[in-house]
């Protein structure tokens, strides 16, 4: 078996418990309102415009032994630099403020997600572990991102293309970044797999915590 094939294995109950998650669900198959669609958004842009900058730390964390390793957070980093700007495009074409956004800070959950992002790298002393939330969030843009974007332009009945750039382009690209991804798993030093085993199951855990905090805001709006 594979270390890529390790990774998937040793994480798929946690995978699992995070497409079961009743908003994703639901999404998946009623689509979602405007203003869901629009909070989701407003969270995604802010893990999104840190992206680029823990690549780099996780390149600055590298030495001469995580050459391969290093050169790939490059190549990591120049594709995903700028995506938050396709997130306030997207705001934008929905009809509501993207400033308001790029201004604004994230909720808890998605605070606590980077954070632990930043910990892992810094603490744990190994800019492999950042790994796991690689592997989480490309995982499930591949997985779900074309599927949720049919549903929800179909739930609120959008008749043009605009609004859905992030999803649509990001689940594409993820095509592809997660081949490069399986391969860079395979040649890797086996030593670090436990990390981003492990990683991978933390950040599916906070990746969650995101969408039950959209879950919990959605439940109220609808009470009010």
């Amino acid at each position: 078996m594979s270390a890529f094939e390790q990774l998937v294995q040793q994480t798929a109950s946690a995978r699992n418990a995070f497409i079961e998650l009743p908003l994703i669900q639901d999404v998946l198959h009623s689509g979602a309102s405007k203003g869901l669609y629009l909070d989701f958004l407003g969270q995604a842009y802010h893990h999104v415009r840190s992206t680029a900058p823990l690549l780099a730390l996780a390149a600055a964390r590298c030495g001469s032994e995580d050459y391969l390793y290093q050169t790939a957070l490059f190549e990591y980093i120049e594709e995903e630099r700028g995506h938050e700007a396709w997130i306030l495009e997207d705001i934008h074409a929905m009809g509501a403020d993207p400033e308001q956004v790029r201004r604004g800070s994230p909720r808890f959950p998605c605070k606590v997600m980077v954070g632990h992002a930043y910990y892992v790298i810094e603490q744990h002393v190994s800019p492999y572990g950042f790994l796991g939330m690689i592997h989480v969030l490309e995982g499930m843009a591949v997985a779900l991102a074309g599927k949720a974007v049919s549903a929800i332009r179909a739930s609120i009945a959008k008749s043009t293309n605009g609004g859905f750039k992030y999803l649509a382009t990001h689940g594409d690209l993820d095509v592809r970044h997660s081949e490069f991804f399986a391969n860079m798993i395979n040649q890797i030093d086996q030593r670090h797999l436990p990390l981003v085993i492990e990683t991978a199951g933390d950040f599916y855990r906070l990746y969650g915590d995101l969408f039950r905090d959209l879950d919990a805001r959605r439940t109220t709006a609808a009470g009010s």
